[in-house]
């Protein structure tokens, strides 16, 4: 409605009826198509910025709905006429158009563009009809036009005059000449196939040139505006002497064909006029008359032979069609004209143009297939199959061209996209024409493929080992981790956190977030944790994260930093209440088995005994695996009846650690060989197992409450004298648990003897009767081994209570 009203008030402004009406049915046309295309119109020699027309309004959408969708303008050709304000919906032009400079001397002047709007994408077409304004005024070629005319010419000849070349076009274009007062000729007026206005001299009554030798006239061209605008020129008409004949040419119109890609020097045509007169009347020369100044430029007359040769450069897409005329004038100043039509024929001379209208640079390897990625126009200036293209693609690419209208392609995905294949695609479009000799012309897209979140992150071992030796120092590293993304960014920086689990206590180490470096929180003990397992996460940062596990194996390294344990005998017990050795003991007789223990495991746990000091050193013997002391030699009567060794237990670890363990013996007689042979036939004990472990536990039981009997029915009789032995008595082993060393006694027999009738009960312990030998030791050759049970006789006179 708004362009409607425009046109009419235009129509209105300039009162030429007819105008109307065409514009009336050319407004009707617009509304009709209104849907598809936007067609506006607007005064040359606007100021720059000019209004052209509310996009927004006519598309009947909000401004914020243009900025929402990016919606932006692209005119045809290499320079952006216009421009859209997105935040008013308001079209304008970036300059001030001249008319006359984009379309020549066209009769209709249209600028085509496009309005472009996104999410989803959507194309507008627009024109913008660039209406003539009459600022240009007629221009006469020169400003005196000198005509030779022999007096002899009859009434009715007529004479044409150089035109005038108005730039303006339509109404504004040259419409009228119009000539001075004269008693000898008049003006007639003559309109071309190309809509051009000649004028020509009309002779109304004969001349004598006794009578006037020259007649100077005025002509005026006036063009249609409001206002009008006029050029004049001066007419000097020279009357010549007679001249019977004037040239005449062979054809009234040459028409010519040539091609557009003619080259200079080219012949066009040659024109020939003939002249019957003699001399200086029968010499014909040919110049251009009433010619466009662009034809003079691209064709060149020979005056003498009428030949006309190519002289510029010719082009099918700026003028399709030439028309010349030639002057023939002899010397007698007669004259002759003809005409020279030349067609220039259309040459596949122009490559196609690639206009790249929207890009995007970046698309997620997660876009789905077809999707948009750029959108462009191919232009061809030829015509017929010269102006035909095609595009392609070069390669074997994931992506595909669609022809959508108006020249106009989508580059679209046809495929899944992953960028870990193909981070960044060069995409090669050919466009090519349908000559002859096709041209083509090439555009490289970058086009950047941006990560997605696909893939977890992976460590590069299933299960990592570390080892640590005990009684490191606190936040010592140990070992690192590490996992790869084969994303990228974000989505590939991996941060590294252990795996809590319930119930558990806290774990004792420690993993870098960043670098996944291990730490131990706290000194370790080989004694109390000899390994442990962990699961260590990997997360990356994408969104949503996407993580892997692994599992993280600390081995603790046993260090030697615990000395022996002597479990045999007692650290507090008394020497002096030590082994019982008779004394007819022979060679190698057991005398007792020193029993240790080391926490430590492996070489550090592998114990060797020696005797350090003894009362006699050449008494006794000490085994360096087992530990047993033995006798030497058979004891004797000269023996001390009491003797202390010393033995020494020594680990094997570096350095070595050690402990010492004292053993009091005493040589005595009155040992009941019934006695000593029926310890003898004690069956070896059983291999270890769980039996062994079951009896040594119930025979402690057994032997404490046992103990606790007695020890309380002694008490009742004896209360002082038991409360003086109770405290010299040797402490029995808790229990002895097993080590992989073999350094432990497997199992015990303990002889508890009572004296019946006495007053002063003694309770002995005894030496073990089946020793064990440490484990991965060659066993020894079997020796004897006994226990002893003294019972003291009663002592006469001494009562019970």
């Amino acid at each position: 409605g708004w362009l409607f009203w425009r046109v009419m008030a235009c129509g209105i402004r300039n009162r030429d009826k007819k105008r109307q009406v065409i514009l009336f049915f050319l407004c009707v046309c617009v509304c009709q198509s209104g849907a598809e295309t936007l067609r506006y119109s607007l005064p040359e020699e606007m100021e720059r910025d000019s209004f052209v027309a509310n996009i927004a309004k006519d598309l009947g959408v909000s401004p914020s709905q243009l900025v929402a969708r990016n919606a932006r303008v692209v005119s045809e050709g290499n320079e952006q006429l216009f421009c859209l304000n997105q935040n008013t919906g308001v079209l304008t032009a970036k300059e001030s158009l001249d008319r006359e400079e984009i379309c020549l001397q066209r009769d209709t002047c249209t600028l085509f563009f496009k309005i472009f709007l996104e999410s989803p994408l959507q194309l507008i077409r627009g024109e913008v009809e660039i209406r003539d304004v009459n600022d240009n005024s007629p221009l006469f070629p020169e400003k005196e036009m000198v005509l030779e005319i022999l007096e002899t010419a009859s009434p009715g000849s007529r004479f044409p005059l150089e035109s005038a070349q108005d730039q303006d076009v339509g109404s504004n274009g040259l419409q009228n000449y119009s000539l001075g007062s004269n008693s000898h000729f008049s003006l007639a007026l003559e309109t071309g196939k190309n809509g051009m206005k000649y004028a020509e001299l009309v002779l109304q009554r004969q001349l004598d040139r006794e009578e006037q030798r020259e007649i100077n006239l005025l002509i005026t061209a006036t063009d249609g505006g409001s206002p009008p605008r006029s050029a004049m020129a001066q007419v000097r008409i020279v009357v010549l002497d007679a001249n019977d004949n004037i040239p005449v040419f062979g054809r009234e119109v040459y028409e010519v064909r040539l091609a557009e890609n003619s080259t200079p020097e080219q012949l066009v045509v040659r024109v020939t006029a003939a002249d019957p007169d003699e001399g200086s009347y029968g010499k014909v020369r040919y110049t251009f008359t009433q010619t466009p100044e662009r034809s003079r430029q691209l064709f060149e007359l020979n005056p003498a032979t009428g030949e006309i040769r190519v002289a510029g450069s010719l082009d099918f897409e700026e003028a399709k069609t030439h028309e010349m005329v030639v002057k023939a004038t002899d010397g007698g100043g007669l004259s002759a004209h003809c005409k020279v039509q030349v067609e220039v024929l259309d040459v596949n001379d122009n490559a196609p143009e690639i206009a790249l209208t929207s890009l995007t640079a970046s698309i997620p390897e997660a876009a789905p297939p077809r999707t948009v990625v750029a959108l462009f126009s191919v232009r061809d200036r030829d015509s017929g199959d010269n102006g035909r293209t095609e595009c392609s693609i070069s390669g074997d690419l994931p992506f595909s061209l669609t022809l959508t209208s108006d020249n106009y392609y989508e580059l679209r995905t046809n495929a899944a996209l992953d960028r870990e294949t193909t981070a960044e695609y060069n995409i090669t479009i050919t466009a090519t024409d349908w000559g002859t000799t096709r041209l083509s012309s090439r555009k490289n897209l970058f086009v950047q493929i941006s990560d997605v979140n696909d893939n977890s992150p992976e460590f590069t071992q299933e299960v990592y080992t570390m080892s640590v030796t005990e009684n490191n120092s606190p936040m010592l590293r140990i070992g690192n981790v590490n996992a790869t993304d084969a994303d990228a960014g974000n989505n590939a920086r991996i941060n590294y956190a252990l795996v809590q689990q319930e119930g558990k206590e806290k774990p004792v180490v420690s993993v870098n977030s960043e670098n996944g470096d291990v730490y131990i929180l706290r000194p370790m003990d080989y004694e109390e944790l000899r390994s442990f397992e962990l699961a260590v996460r990997a997360t990356d940062g994408g969104s949503p994260p996407l993580s892997a596990q692994t599992v993280l194996r600390v081995v603790v390294r046993d260090e030697n930093d615990n000395a022996p344990v002597v479990l045999h005998p007692p650290p507090d017990s008394s020497a002096v209440m030590g082994e019982l050795v008779p004394r007819w003991a022979p060679e190698g007789y057991l005398v007792a088995k020193v029993v240790a223990v080391d926490a430590d495991a492996g070489q550090n746990a592998w114990l060797s005994y020696e005797l350090a000091k003894a009362t006699e050193p050449g008494l006794f013997r000490v085994g360096l695996q087992s530990g047993e002391v033995r006798t030497v030699r058979a004891v004797s009567e000269k023996d001390a009846s009491r003797q202390r060794l010393v033995v020494l237990v020594r680990d094997q670890g570096q350095p070595p650690r050690s402990a010492t363990a004292t053993l009091g013996i005493t040589l005595v007689d009155g040992f009941s060989d019934a006695h000593l042979r029926v310890s003898e036939e004690v069956p070896a004990s059983e291999p270890d197992g769980p039996l062994t472990l079951y009896l040594i536990a119930s025979l402690v039981c057994v032997s404490a409450l046992f103990l606790a009997t007695a020890v309380a029915a002694v008490a009742v009789k004896v209360r002082r004298a038991r409360q003086s032995e109770a405290e010299s008595l040797p402490t029995f082993p808790k229990a002895a648990t097993d080590s992989n060393a073999g350094s432990l006694p497997r199992s015990y027999l303990y002889d508890v003897c009572f004296a019946t009738g006495t007053v002063n009960s003694e309770f002995r312990f005894l030496r073990p009767l089946l020793p064990c030998f440490p484990a991965g030791l060659p066993a020894g050759h079997s020796e004897q081994r006994s226990s002893m049970c003294s019972q003291d006789a009663a002592i006469p006179g001494e009562g019970g209570d």
